[in-house]
């Protein structure tokens, strides 16, 4: 399963995504928006090596990890296929594609640009639509962080990820500063990330710090935290602590890589167990399930939103977007593979997090490393993306706030437009409600689709953009048409099932979703029509 997964998303990085790039990029020497916007706040040239930690440690998360384990009860085949599958020909696409029309358009999101062709009426969908799916990111990512500080290895999670902070700000002040060489600056970083581990796994903060509060404490504590996070400049926090926490995830899939090669570890639930389990079909459930690892619309989000912003040539578009889609595929599939040989075993029953970070601990026994730091440091690593994802989704919502209130084409903007502190305050405020009103949970199926709809609505949008210059748009109208099929069954299973269990509310949502849905599809069509009659 290993070798042949690599072996398919290795040969398309090399052949596939060199055909996108030649049908997407004409002109591989244009000038990004980060070149011509230089700002020294959102707009900043970034070496590419860098964005693609930044990158990376945004759209991956916990997401790749929690997906396949929750999916794998309908069998490790079906998951593996739609990962390697949608990863290639999807979800690789889908960012390669968000990065370039973003860059291409002044580094504008997804929702501005769809304007040009759906008109405001779009643009106004479209938006709403971004910002309610990064509010539950928001909330949903909050409580998992807090519940994580006060869980039972929350003591050196909590001491390691408030030191990795302070580590990033002095990494992004000696790069920007150019006191000394990347590298120089790189390797000095991640010696520290790892020093901070030990110092939290030495010295870890209580759980109970803040007494029978704590957890309440922690998330405003986090929400305080976002919302410098969204304000300050890329380059102080958000950038250099995504880039030297993506050097964790990379010891992590390399680790966990060699130890399975060594470990051979049996997969203990069945190839196929059947299109139907606990009353959810197989299709277009698993579609859902499996969102990070394969295609999801978040990284557009990402990719449109701070990534388009700060990348330095178009040169770098393949290497960040494809390849770091293809590069959360084998966690994905690292993250099935534990699944698979730990459900069933002492350790494989509790949360998705916990059962990876079990499998991960068995399989670098194989290596010299002892079980119980292999699991401290699966679950450290997961913990500092599940950050790294909370403040990147804040700063993705104040764009969408904003962008939701500029007047194209006109020099004059409100103050809603251009004032990020407004923008972030109110972002933030609703996410509280969120986070503190107990019915995130119930809310993650519409989020799963609501997800997968962002991706169905950015690939529109990139084929919209397509027609218009008379290009191929084959390669990106395929992958719609599907996740559009896949989007829109799931709403009417969740509808179904909300209204049969009396939650009115989740089966408004799941009408509304719809119907924005097919009125876009609807005007696209139309738009379409209009241009091949008129070439």
């Amino acid at each position: 399963m290993l070798f042949l997964s690599l072996m398919l998303i290795a040969v398309s990085y090399f052949t596939y995504a060199n055909y996108i790039r030649s049908k997407l990029i004409t002109n591989i020497h244009r000038h990004t928006p980060s070149k011509i916007r230089e700002d020294g706040i959102d707009y900043v040239a970034t070496n590419r090596y860098v964005l693609f930690g930044h990158h990376f440690a945004s759209i991956a998360g916990a997401g790749p990890i929690v997906g396949p384990i929750i999916a794998i009860k309908y069998g490790w085949l079906p998951c593996i296929l739609w990962i390697i599958l949608g990863s290639i020909f999807i979800g690789g696409v889908h960012d390669f594609a968000s990065i370039v029309i973003s860059a291409k358009n002044d580094g504008k999101s997804i929702g501005t640009i769809i304007e040009k062709d759906l008109g405001k009426n779009g643009k106004f969908f479209f938006l709403v639509f971004s910002w309610f799916t990064l509010l539950l990111v928001i909330a949903v990512f909050a409580n998992l962080v807090a519940q994580t500080f006060v869980g039972r290895d929350g003591g050196p999670v909590a001491t390691a990820s408030l030191m990795f902070m302070a580590v990033a700000v002095i990494f992004g002040l000696v790069n920007r500063l150019n006191l000394v060489n990347l590298w120089v600056s790189t390797v000095c970083g991640v010696i520290l990330i790892f020093i901070c581990m030990w110092i939290g796994i030495k010295y870890p903060i209580p759980v109970d710090v803040f007494g029978s509060n704590t957890e309440t404490v922690w998330k405003l504590l986090l929400l305080f935290y976002v919302t410098i996070a969204s304000i300050i400049p890329v380059w102080v926090l958000l950038q250099p602590r995504d880039f030297l926490n993506s050097f964790l995830l990379f010891a992590l899939i390399s680790l966990a890589l060699v130890g399975l090669v060594f470990y051979n570890p049996e997969m203990k639930v069945r190839a196929f167990n059947g299109f139907i389990l606990d009353n959810e079909p197989l299709f277009p459930i698993l579609f859902i399930t499996i969102a990070c690892g394969a295609v999801s619309g978040f990284h557009s989000l990402v990719a449109s939103g701070t990534t388009s912003k700060q990348i330095d040539s178009f040169k770098d578009a393949k290497f960040i977007g494809y390849g770091g889609m293809l590069l959360e595929a084998v966690l994905a599939i690292i993250a099935l593979i534990a699944a698979g040989y730990m459900i069933g075993q002492p350790g494989g029953n509790g949360s998705a997090v916990e059962i990876f970070a079990n499998g991960v601990g068995n399989f670098l026994t194989k290596i010299g490393i002892p079980e119980k730091t292999g699991i401290v440091f699966a679950s450290l690593a997961v913990a500092s993306f599940l950050l790294t994802t909370l403040d990147t989704a804040t700063r993705l919502a104040r764009y969408a706030f904003q962008e939701f209130f500029e007047k194209t084409g006109s020099p004059e903007q409100s103050v809603l437009a251009n004032n990020r502190y407004i923008a972030t305050l109110v972002t933030v405020l609703v996410s509280a409600v969120l986070i503190f009103s107990g019915g995130v949970n119930e809310m993650w199926p519409i989020f799963g689709s609501s997800n997968q709809l962002l991706a169905c609505l950015a690939l529109l949008a990139v084929v919209l953009w397509m027609s218009r210059l008379a290009r191929a748009t084959w390669f990106l109208l395929w992958p719609f048409v599907f996740m559009l099929v896949v989007t829109l069954s799931s709403l009417i299973i969740l509808l179904i099932n909300h209204f049969k269990t009396g939650n009115y509310l989740l089966s408004a949502i799941s009408i509304f979703l719809f119907i924005v849905a097919v009125l876009l599809v609807i005007n696209s069509c139309k738009i379409m029509v209009r241009r091949r009659r008129a070439l």
